[in-house]
């Protein structure tokens, strides 16, 4: 095992590979998919990643700078790449806007597009857009006065662990967050937690009992929903990381425990499983299929059901 690095902005940087190329003009991605509202029913909602500058804070754990510009986008092209999407896509009630970044940094969403994203999405009930705790301030509040819609903000918590929080890169505390919520509850605005299921640092066991600990918190805090995200290598830093044993990826039992433990808490909100590629975390592909219909069961019914049984189990 390699000494332990001191995990910094230029230490990932150096661990990076090339970005794939993409379009000011034109979304990287976008798609449609069912999820629970806050109300109870099970509705399309519409996510458009937008193509952006890159983040400025280079979260350890954070593989998003792939589809990212090397610079900020001009006035108008943020409003274009969401009108590109919702062309090419069926009509729903609800969407989110994610800029692999943070909404509310003026760098990435210029606020002069703020009245043509807004009439955009004047036919939507739900907006959801991502940003870092520490940008969140008055600039939500003129978006959300702008807009027709219910605004929610997604906000990266990653882990109660205070160390590993660190070492994540965030440049935030957990008092940053809880301030972060207050703030928009205060103001009428749901917020939604991102968790990481194992970051690096910790092992199986470890994983599942801090994630647990992390929702408990975001609940405390005031967050409507929470999303468990298995961490995930692929960004060059966490493949180093793996490769000299302070990471592994977790297993698919790891992420229905966390989930499991949230639905029983009978919190006041929603939990969801990032289900996203699930196969990598897969060590058995007999029973892979029947536990990814079981989270997403449990994702759109909010109820658990009964464990897969496999021979892998055993």
């Amino acid at each position: 095992m390699a000494e332990t690095p001191i995990i910094d902005t230029s230490w990932i940087l150096s661990h990076r590979g090339a970005k794939n190329h993409v379009e000011p003009g034109i979304p990287y991605a976008y798609t449609i998919e069912k999820e629970r509202g806050i109300n109870g029913d099970v509705e399309d909602v519409i996510t458009i990643f937008l193509t952006n500058r890159e983040c400025a804070f280079k979260c350890l754990m954070c593989d998003l700078w792939k589809n990212t510009l090397d610079h900020s986008v001009e006035i108008g092209d943020i409003p274009k790449q969401i009108k590109f999407a919702l062309s090419k896509l069926p009509p729903a009630k609800h969407i989110k806007l994610y800029n692999s970044g943070n909404f509310f940094d003026s760098h990435s969403i210029p606020k002069e597009d703020y009245g043509r994203i807004t009439t955009l999405l004047s036919e939507f009930e739900t907006v959801i857009v991502e940003c870092h705790p520490n940008l969140i301030n008055e600039e939500v509040l003129e978006f959300r006065d702008r807009l027709s819609a219910n605004l929610q903000i997604a906000l990266g918590l990653e882990t109660v662990h205070p160390e590993i929080l660190r070492k994540l890169n965030k440049k935030m505390n957990l008092e940053d967050f809880r301030k972060s919520v207050d703030f928009l509850t205060s103001n009428g605005i749901a917020s939604r937690a991102f968790i990481l299921l194992k970051p690096p640092f910790m092992n199986e066991k470890e994983g599942v009992l801090w994630a647990k600990k992390s929702m408990d918190f975001a609940f405390d805090s005031g967050v409507e929903c929470c999303v468990i995200i298995p961490t995930r290598a692929g960004n060059g830093a966490l493949d180093w990381l793996h490769n000299n044993n302070y990471f592994s990826p977790p297993a698919i039992q790891s992420l229905e425990e966390a989930v499991e433990y949230g639905l029983a808490k009978n919190y006041r909100g929603r939990i969801f499983a990032d289900v996203w590629d699930l196969s990598q975390f897969a060590t058995c592909n007999i029973c892979l299929d029947q536990r990814y219909e079981r989270l997403e069961k449990m994702n759109l019914m909010q109820k658990t059901y009964p464990p897969i049984g496999c021979q892998c189990q055993s």
